[in-house]
């Protein structure tokens, strides 16, 4: 099996470490490589799953949205995102899917965040939409540094959702950062936790984001972009081998990797 993560840049992605250990424990022969490419090596790639020579891919910034006009067909939460992160075959069809709203979901629920409650979602990006619209149905707030991105993300998605200033605090939330912040070693706004019923840090770096070091000493449940990461990749990687997959060892390889 032949698969890959396309992207650039992309040398910094933990996929690779993540689904060769997946791979390996699953007793499947195959191979999972990273590719820098512009768009005309995402067009070749798309070529290579068409044709077979290639699994299936993953898809990172800044392709996704190029992804999805290459398929045939959107499935799933990929037709109301309008972005692509898994390139799957279906015969001759070139079909996309999006994991990252299903793996917020997935990762929500291992990590025993609370299963009702209001949510306060930080950004606007891409991030943020497939957020919002994995915890669709819930008491949705959302804010962003510039003034109506927050609306417009969530008009995007059709999620109903509540627009805040940004740096208020909103006592009951879980706080899910779909920003950047964090990656760096930046704070979020002061008084972003305070009152809060967890964390969802979507974003990953070497070391926990200060939010996610605040969060624990408060003692709040929390998840962080390697819980996201994981639960994406896990979604991935059944779409292509229709296995389960190995949450545990896929976990472990990428927290040892930034270890």
């Amino acid at each position: 099996m032949r698969l890959a993560v396309l992207g650039s840049p992309v040398s910094h992605s933990l996929s690779p470490v993540v689904h060769t250990a997946a791979l390996g424990a699953l007793g499947i022969d195959g191979t999972y490589e990273a590719r820098d490419v512009d768009a005309a090596g995402l067009a070749a790639a798309a070529a290579e799953i068409r044709s077979g020579s290639l699994d299936g891919a993953n898809v990172t910034m800044p392709h996704k949205a190029a992804a999805a006009g290459l398929c045939d067909r959107l499935a799933g939460p990929a037709a109301r995102l309008g972005v692509v992160n898994t390139l799957a075959a279906d015969g001759p069809d070139l079909v996309g899917w999006n994991t990252d709203a299903p793996g917020v979901a997935d990762a929500w629920e291992r990590c025993g965040l609370p299963a009702a409650g209001p949510v306060l979602v930080l950004g606007g990006g891409g991030a943020a939409r497939a957020a919002l619209l994995a915890l669709e149905g819930r008491d949705l707030s959302i804010s962003t540094r510039r003034p109506g991105a927050g609306a417009g993300a969530a008009g995007a998605v059709g999620v109903a959702c509540e627009e805040v200033p940004w740096g208020s605090a909103v006592p009951g939330v879980v706080v899910v950062n779909a920003t950047p912040l964090g990656m760096h070693g930046e704070a979020l706004p002061p008084g972003a936790l305070a009152g809060a019923a967890g964390l969802f840090e979507m974003a990953y770096g070497d070391a926990p984001t200060p939010a996610a070091v605040e969060a624990a000493a408060r003692g709040l449940p929390t998840a962080d972009g390697i819980d996201l990461l994981v639960a994406q990749a896990a979604a991935s990687l059944q779409l292509w081998t229709g296995r389960e997959p190995p949450l545990d060892v896929m976990e472990a390889a990428a927290r040892a990797a930034i270890a």
